[in-house]
């Protein structure tokens, strides 16, 4: 008897049930072996001041980025920062709040609806935003670890997150100066139409200045997010290099990558911990720095995030309802459409 490899179809659940099977896994393997007096010992006798230092400056990663946002987008619409601003906090909401990280799409369909732009090209500067953030990550985290001692592993981890950038960037020069050879790169693919409208929207961004403003200003996005890590680390009565809190960083937002529980519960805090074990620091006292870095970095999100999506006057799973509708049918502008 043959398989009929051509039409099987992995199920839904079943994706969904290994993300949230690794999530979990992750969230217990964090807490096996932690001292948790010692644990509660640490909180009681942290420096408060470096924490709210700490959410002061994850709040102005966002205004940045809100910034950075517009640049991309200049060449079809000038976008007011707050309307930027806005959307991202409700696209960080819904990530607290619903699995798999829907944000990004949620945002690119609030910036569209709001501004009367093409839903495609509002996804497509936030792929590029995310590709970006690829790059620099992988410049800084190949340059960090040239100049320090690191496990093997870790230094595998930068050859390949060199290589990835290289190709990255060379199929992003080809998108955007040799749109011919990227339409019929993509012509007979399963998502063929998608991908031609991503290649025209990054053909017209990447003829603009503004493209490239962004590409630099995303270079100081990478390291402001070095700021608010840094401030926890120092509240927690540790001393790592910025080298070092960058090499945490990496392996931080590599976590925050795979899709996970509501509220990035899992993988991430398993990455800091992962991270802050590179450079000698026990499991308790990193445990404890990941639940504080939770704890900080979700707080402002959910409040400012929730803020956020009143004033859109609608609640999240409508608004993620119609996103999804945006993904899966044309690439209009949802101004032409039902609100």
């Amino acid at each position: 008897m043959q398989l009929r490899v051509r039409n099987f179809k992995i199920p839904s659940w079943s994706v969904a049930a290994l993300f949230y099977g690794i999530s979990i896994v992750s969230l217990v393997w964090v807490f096996l072996g932690v001292n948790l007096g010692e644990m509660l010992r640490d909180l009681r006798s942290m420096h408060w001041g470096w924490l709210v230092f700490a959410m002061l400056s994850d709040i102005a990663i966002y205004v940045y980025q809100g910034w950075r946002w517009g640049l991309l987008l200049l060449p079809v619409e000038r976008i007011p920062l707050w309307r930027s601003i806005q959307a991202i906090y409700v696209g960080l909401f819904a990530n607290e709040v619903l699995p798999f990280r829907p944000g990004e799409v949620i945002r690119s369909y609030l910036q569209a609806l709001w501004s009367e732009i093409p839903f495609s090209v509002a996804l497509s500067s936030v792929i590029i935003e995310r590709i970006f953030d690829g790059i620099w990550l992988a410049v800084v985290f190949v340059i960090v670890c040239s100049g320090l001692t690191l496990p093997r592993r870790v230094t595998d981890l930068a050859l390949v997150l060199a290589v990835v950038t290289v190709v990255a960037s060379i199929a992003l020069g080809i998108v955007m100066f040799g749109k011919r050879h990227a339409h019929a790169a993509v012509a007979n693919t399963r998502w063929g139409s998608q991908l031609k409208v991503l290649v025209e929207d990054l053909h017209l961004m990447g003829r603009s200045l503004s493209f490239y403003v962004a590409a630099f200003a995303s270079f100081p996005y990478l390291l402001m997010q070095a700021i608010p890590l840094y401030a926890m680390i120092r509240a927690y009565h540790l001393d790592l290099t910025i080298g070092k809190v960058m090499v945490v960083l990496v392996v931080y937002r590599l976590g925050t990558a795979i899709p996970q529980l509501p509220g990035n519960l899992g993988m991430t805090q398993s990455a800091i911990v992962i991270g802050l074990s590179l450079f000698g620091v026990d499991k308790t006292t990193a445990t404890g720095l990941a639940m504080v870095a939770f704890g900080v970095i979700t707080a402002p999100l959910v409040v400012a995030g929730f803020i956020a999506l009143l004033l859109t006057g609608s609640n999240i799973k409508d608004l993620h309802r119609r996103a999804k509708a945006h993904v899966n049918g044309p690439h209009a502008a949802p101004g032409t459409g039902a609100p």
